[in-house]
């Protein structure tokens, strides 16, 4: 750790928001990739309400077929949507570290564009990869699981049914939750890597600052926290920005370069 960051650390408890809030979430990147996920949902929709028949009870095994090969069809698909969103995320993370690089100085604007950001981007997008595809994979599964409830415990077929139905409504819930979340986790995940590689010990933690932050992550409001110490909160273990439906996101301490 720099002396000047250390002396600051020791003066500063909870540090003071930023009169810029460019480090927050990319909303654009999020509403976009939202409505990307969502194409995948109302397809599932879709291939539930052609493919399964209530008075077939074979229909709910073809249908579960049927969503796992749509989860092996959309794979480039999503390689390209998931692609699309981290080098959106990436652009606009090296946009703010460039406009900071200006206030601190040539080296620093040096040091950044060099940083590592390629692995944190390639794991980002083979995890988006994974969570687009687990759109139908899950939905097959759910039905799956249904018919077999339907079986094991004598649930009403016509409950099952209606289950079954809402597929495209349970799938897009999911959709939601994985573009609020990855796209603030891929954005934490880019700021960390350039924060790490110019020699940033850690970053104050921000929330959106509204009703809806979560007591655990409001508590942790301008604390800060080091790189590679990240908290444990409500049994999760990471950074802001990287639990589920987190809008937090870390404005990271910087070495004076």
């Amino acid at each position: 750790m720099c002396q000047n960051c250390a002396q600051r650390l020791l003066t500063l408890d909870r540090g003071p928001a930023s009169p810029r809030s460019e480090w927050q979430r990319a909303r654009h990147a999020e509403r976009k990739y939202l409505r990307q996920l969502l194409r995948i949902a109302r397809h599932i929709g879709d291939l539930t309400e052609t493919g399964f028949n209530p008075a077939d009870p074979a229909s709910a095994a073809r249908l579960e077929v049927m969503l796992r090969r749509y989860a092996d069809t959309i794979t480039p698909w999503a390689e390209a949507a998931g692609w699309s969103m981290v080098s959106e995320v990436a652009a606009r993370d090296e946009r703010e570290w460039f406009r900071v690089s200006r206030e601190m100085g040539r080296a620093l604007r040096a040091e950044i564009s060099s940083a590592p950001t390629g692995m944190a981007m390639r794991t980002a997008l083979a995890e988006q990869v994974s969570l687009i595809r687990s759109l139908p994979i899950e939905a097959a599964q759910r039905v799956h699981d249904l018919t077999l409830k339907g079986i094991t415990e004598g649930t009403r077929a016509s409950e099952i049914a209606a289950e079954i139905m809402r597929s495209g409504k349970v799938s897009a819930s999911r959709a939601n939750l994985i573009a609020r979340t990855e796209v603030s986790r891929t954005a934490s995940a880019l700021t960390q890597a350039r924060a790490e590689h110019i020699g940033s010990p850690g970053y104050f933690w921000r929330t959106a600052g509204d009703t809806d932050v979560r007591p655990s992550h409001k508590a942790m409001a301008g604390e800060f926290v080091a790189w590679n110490a990240p908290p444990t909160l409500d049994g999760m273990t990471g950074h802001a920005g990287s639990f589920p439906n987190c809008r937090c996101y870390p404005e990271p301490v910087l070495p004076e370069i």
